[in-house]
C-alpha cells in the first residue's frame, strides 16, 4: 500500500489533466488519512503479534523502528503538511514545500524497515 500510494498514486495525480493543484491536495488528503488509518490498525495488530509471540531481538527491532517511523509520520509531519496544505486550500500562493521531501524520506526509512522485518521473520 506505502509504495502504491506514495510512489505512484501521489506523485501521478498531479499529471492528470484537469487536475489542479487545490484538487490534487484535496485528494491527496483523503487518501493518505485512509493509508494511515489502514496503517495504523495493522502497525496495532503487528506490536500484539510480536509481543503475543516471543519475537527475537531482530524482529523485536525492526517493528519498533516501523513504529518510530508510523508515530514520526503521524505525530509530527503530517500535521505540519496539513497546515501547510490549509493554506494552499485556502488560496494563498506558497512555494514549494520540503515538508513533503521530509515525508518522502520517512516513506522510504519506512517501506525498508518493513522489509527488514519481513526478511527477519521469514529468516527465523
Amino acid at each position: 500500500m506505502v509504495l502504491a500510494i506514495s510512489f505512484l498514486e501521489a506523485p501521478l495525480k498531479f499529471r492528470a489533466p484537469g487536475v489542479t493543484v487545490q484538487l490534487g491536495l484535496g485528494i491527496g488528503r483523503l487518501v493518505f488519512r485512509a493509508l494511515n488509518l489502514v496503517e495504523s490498525v495493522l502497525a496495532v495488530a503487528v506490536v500484539v503479534l510480536v509481543a503475543a509471540g516471543g519475537a527475537s531481538a531482530g524482529v523485536l527491532a525492526w517493528t519498533v523502528a516501523v513504529m518510530v517511523l508510523l508515530v514520526g509520520q503521524l505525530a509530527v509531519v503530517r500535521p505540519r503538511l496539513n497546515r501547510r496544505s490549509d493554506r494552499v486550500l485556502a488560496g494563498e500562493d506558497l512555494p514549494r514545500s520540503r515538508g513533503h521531501l521530509v515525508y518522502v524520506a520517512f516513506e522510504i526509512a519506512k517501506v525498508l524497515a518493513l522489509i527488514g522485518l519481513g526478511v527477519t521473520l521469514l529468516a527465523g
